[in-house]
């Protein structure tokens, strides 16, 4: 990888964790299509790695606010999907997973965008954490479903339960992908030079996450799910 297109993965990774220090979520739909683009082999496990401390510091800072119910109902739907996220990563090659990173981000964005508000309830919760299982275990993308069933929620209590969600759900993702020899050293290095600008990008959001709440919050994570999403697409 050429200094050039190491810069460009490394502005990005201080973007996204910037976007979901301050949103709740993003840094997949941010981060997916770029390292898509440079270096699909990354994909999912180096956003899926860089995501854990990320998430960590999210749900400690906003820990009064997580909506517990919800991220255990997830959790149990997650578990199953993972499984099926595996068995996609395994069967389709590169320049299909780029397509499915993209549609997989479209499609659940704009469901999010055009569903009525509503409290999601366990069914609901089950299924979201079922979906992202499938997403984020093979594409590293599993934010859109979270927006869906939270985006009607408090700001602080979006972020802090989709970060502990996430949580559970990348440990559970990795854990299989290394079992199943997905997980490498090369991309473990370059993950791990990735690490001081999740940090900074990370530090940053304190600034602004305070800040935003509401429908502004809403609009602004579906509206980066869907440009990302557009992107990879035509790109693949």
């Amino acid at each position: 990888m050429t200094i050039i297109t190491f810069s460009i993965v490394a502005i990005t990774v201080l973007i996204s964790a910037f976007v979901q220090g301050s949103t709740g979520m993003g840094f997949a739909m941010v981060a997916a299509p770029v390292v898509s683009i440079i270096d699909p082999s990354l994909i999912p496990v180096m956003l899926l790695v860089l995501m854990i401390p990320l998430n960590f510091y999210i749900a400690a800072r906003e820990r009064s606010e997580i909506h517990w119910y919800g991220v255990k109902w997830i959790s149990v739907g997650r578990f199953a999907g993972t499984f099926f996220g595996l068995w996609i990563l395994v069967i389709v090659n590169l320049h299909q997973l780029a397509l499915l990173i993209g549609w997989s981000t479209l499609v659940a964005a704009v469901i999010a965008l055009l569903a009525p508000k509503f409290t999601p309830n366990k069914p609901v919760l089950a299924i979201v954490g079922l979906i992202t299982g499938v997403t984020e275990t093979s594409t590293g993308v599993g934010g859109p479903p979270y927006a869906l069933a939270y985006q009607h929620s408090p700001g602080p209590e979006l972020r802090s339960t989709v970060a502990v969600c996430f949580l559970v759900g990348e440990v559970i993702s990795l854990i299989v992908l290394a079992i199943s020899g997905q997980v490498h050293g090369p991309a473990m290095l370059f993950t791990a030079a990735m690490l001081p600008f999740l940090a900074l990008g990370s530090f940053l959001s304190k600034y602004v996450h305070h800040r935003l709440d509401g429908p502004v919050l809403r609009y602004i994570v579906l509206g980066f799910a869907i440009i990302s999403g557009t992107i990879v697409i035509v790109q693949a």
